[in-house]
């Protein structure tokens, strides 16, 4: 295979960016891009070189010939184009949530398994050189053994979605970089939040991920006019602050305080580009289906909890 034969479906303001990535890369062609806005689907095709614009996914499956598509859709829409991509046969990127629904998520999941077919869930963070330095750190023991979390994930409502609250559309980062972190899933959550301007769902979330003795915090929010993109990880021998905006990492000891010097890069393009060579060197790429699921569990556990006032127990048992 000389080049991923790819199509984009969904060309919204996320949309847009993975056709100017893909369109940026040697090993790929962008045989067609979707969208139901079909001007929309025109534009960004003319603006990127795109010669096939379309507004119904099916009419792409019909007359092209793929090997993967990218969803970039709103998530209501994430299970039923999945479904139709992997049952024609192709390797599927979707954007985060993988679904919006715990049961549509084991819907994909079913469906890449009977089709023998690889899916990939869009955690960019995970691609953030931020994140792969303070893994290896963490790894090499640089703060002795991590005990706690706290991540910050606060900002002003982004207007392009409308299907989902918080906590699967921003929270879920982190919940999926306290998997990542911590290497397990969360044994219970514990939560609170509420609808405090967004009333079709909730805009605010203070949710506690518990990991057998050690404990994830996590604070999102569609409410404060300045971004924060921040992860602090407290260890037995030290504490590591990460930004993801600014792709820097400060970890504090008893006696030292270190900035490692990090080269930006697009988080994006590494998150892409790794899908793409997993697909072309016949590799299963992650995070995955069953990644992107168990982050839609916690979430709705984080949500029953916040409707219940109790604690809940993720349904991460139940996915494999």
């Amino acid at each position: 295979m000389d080049a991923l034969k790819i199509a984009v479906v969904g060309t919204g303001a996320w949309g847009k960016n993975h056709v100017r990535v893909f369109s940026e890369m040697l090993n790929v062609e962008i045989v067609a891009v979707c969208d139901l806005d079909l001007e929309r689907a025109r534009s960004t095709a003319s603006r990127y070189g795109v010669k096939n614009y379309y507004r119904d996914v099916e009419e792409v499956l019909r007359k092209h010939d793929l090997d993967a598509v990218s969803i970039c859709t709103p998530s209501i829409s994430h299970a039923e184009i999945a479904r139709k991509c992997l049952e024609a046969g192709l390797h599927v990127f979707v954007e985060k949530p993988l679904a919006s629904t715990l049961d549509e998520c084991l819907t994909i999941i079913e469906t890449a398994k009977s089709q023998g077919k690889w899916v990939m869930t869009g955690f960019i963070e995970r691609f953030n050189p931020a994140t792969r330095k303070a893994k290896n750190m963490l790894e090499c023991g640089e703060i002795g053994e991590a005990i706690m979390g706290h991540g910050r994930r606060i900002g002003w409502w982004p207007e392009r979605i409308g299907d989902v609250g918080v906590v699967k559309d921003t929270a879920i980062h982190d919940i999926d970089l306290a998997r990542y972190f911590f290497n397990s899933d969360p044994d219970t959550v514990y939560a609170k939040g509420g609808r405090y301007r967004h009333k079709a769902a909730e805009d605010h979330v203070q949710a506690i991920l518990s990991f057998n003795d050690k404990t994830v915090f996590i604070e999102a929010n569609w409410l404060t006019p300045r971004k924060k993109r921040e992860l602090y990880i407290t260890g037995s021998d030290g504490v590591m602050s990460i930004y993801f905006l600014t792709q820097q990492i400060i970890l504090e000891k008893s006696d030292i305080i270190v900035e490692p010097i990090m080269k930006y890069e697009e988080p994006l393009k590494n998150e892409l580009s790794y899908f793409v060579e997993s697909i072309l060197e016949k590799r299963k790429p992650y995070p995955d289906e069953i990644d992107g699921a168990k982050a839609i569990a916690i979430a709705e556990a984080i949500i029953e909890s916040m409707e219940k006032n109790k604690v809940v127990e993720p349904k991460t048992n139940e996915i494999h």
